[in-house]
């Protein structure tokens, strides 16, 4: 009994067997496809000179729409019984070939070697490359140290948004609607209502509307005022506030901080002086100067003679400010001052131009 599937027919007395016949026949084309396939990619491999060549007959022979896969997509129309012995043939030609750009990338890549050591050659006696290590600007070195004083004296840092309302930056500080302070020669507004800060003190005021007693703090940050830019000025700059708010705070409660934040910050032979003077959120309020420390208070080209700097601003918190950040006066107060943090850079590092601190010269700034 003859097997399915062969199919017979008889022609002249004689059986034919179709299907055997057929099947043969496709292995023989799938072969001399394979075979012709293997060849060309193995000629191809043989005579190319460069990786990516390489590279390309991978993909056109192996890759996901390469020839081998194609010739897999096609293992459907073999017959079943067949279909193991075309797998392998397709896995022999694959071996192939990979093996042969195995072999061709390999002797490629010494070739590339040996012709870059023929030309770069490598002393090894010579010294090694020194990389430049990054260090601290002068202004946060400056702010560092300052920060340092103040925490050892029991302070916060706060920090607050450099986009203001013009509520916090003016008139919760004891500047109404129409002060010359908002002058827009002097402020940059954004709308009527927001602004770029010009100052650090409406952090103070956010802090103080928290109701949270008692206040030691200092708030560090970039401040904006159209300035024009020059050897003291710039129309971008940063200021260190400081506020103590509690019962029983007095003026000398203010000199004795600014002293001890002067001895440390400068040095222990400074001496402190206040001058008279006004601003619309301290009352009494008053200039800081310090002994030039770079005479000693006799008098020289960096004190103009005087043998005194001015270092800061401060005063006794205006009981205005306290009522509008809901504060009672009758039962807190307290002193506020405002450092020029760039001002204390440029007397403790003696350097006489503002501008030099943000020129970003390598031959500048290496020197601290």
């Amino acid at each position: 009994m003859i097997p399915v599937p062969y199919i017979f027919y008889i022609r002249d007395g004689i059986f034919f067997i179709l299907l055997d016949q057929i099947i043969k026949q496709g292995e023989v084309i799938m072969k001399e496809k394979l075979e012709a396939i293997k060849k060309e990619a193995l000629e191809k491999i043989n005579t190319a000179d460069a990786m990516d060549t390489l590279n390309d007959i991978r993909i056109a022979v192996l890759g996901k729409k390469g020839e081998l896969t194609q010739v897999l997509k096609g293992m459907k129309n073999v017959a079943k019984e067949e279909r193991p012995m075309v797998g392998q043939m397709v896995n022999d030609t694959r071996a192939a070939v990979e093996q042969a750009l195995e072999k061709e990338m390999a002797l490629l890549k010494k070739k590339i070697m040996e012709e870059k050591l023929k030309t770069e050659v490598i002393d090894v006696t010579l010294p090694g490359k020194v990389h430049e290590k990054g260090h601290r600007h002068p202004n946060q070195i400056a702010l560092e140290d300052l920060e340092r004083v103040f925490i050892g004296m029991g302070y916060e840092v706060v920090e607050g948004p450099e986009v203001e309302y013009d509520k916090y930056n003016f008139e919760m500080l004891n500047i109404p609607e129409n002060h010359p302070a908002k002058d827009e020669q002097d402020t940059f507004f954004i709308s009527k209502d927001i602004l770029l800060r010009t100052q650090t003190s409406p952090v103070q005021a956010r802090v103080m509307e928290t109701g949270q007693m008692p206040i030691r703090m200092i708030a560090p940050g970039r401040v904006f005022r159209s300035d024009e830019v020059d050897a003291t000025h710039s129309p971008s700059f940063h200021q260190v506030e400081g506020l103590v708010v509690d019962k029983g705070i007095t003026f000398a409660d203010l000199k004795g901080t600014l002293q001890q934040f002067a001895t440390e910050f400068f040095g222990p032979e400074t001496k402190v002086k206040f001058r008279p003077h006004h601003f619309p959120f301290t009352e009494p309020s008053a200039e800081v100067d310090i002994t030039c420390f770079k005479c000693g208070g006799k008098g020289c080209r960096m004190c103009k003679g005087s043998g005194w700097i001015e270092i800061l601003g401060c005063g006794m918190v205006h009981p205005n400010v306290l009522r509008a950040c809901g504060i009672d006066p009758e039962v807190y107060s307290g002193f506020a001052f405002g450092i020029g943090l760039e001002r204390v850079a440029l007397l403790k590092y003696e350097i006489d131009d503002m501008r030099l601190l943000y020129e970003n010269d390598k031959r500048f700034l290496s020197q601290f």
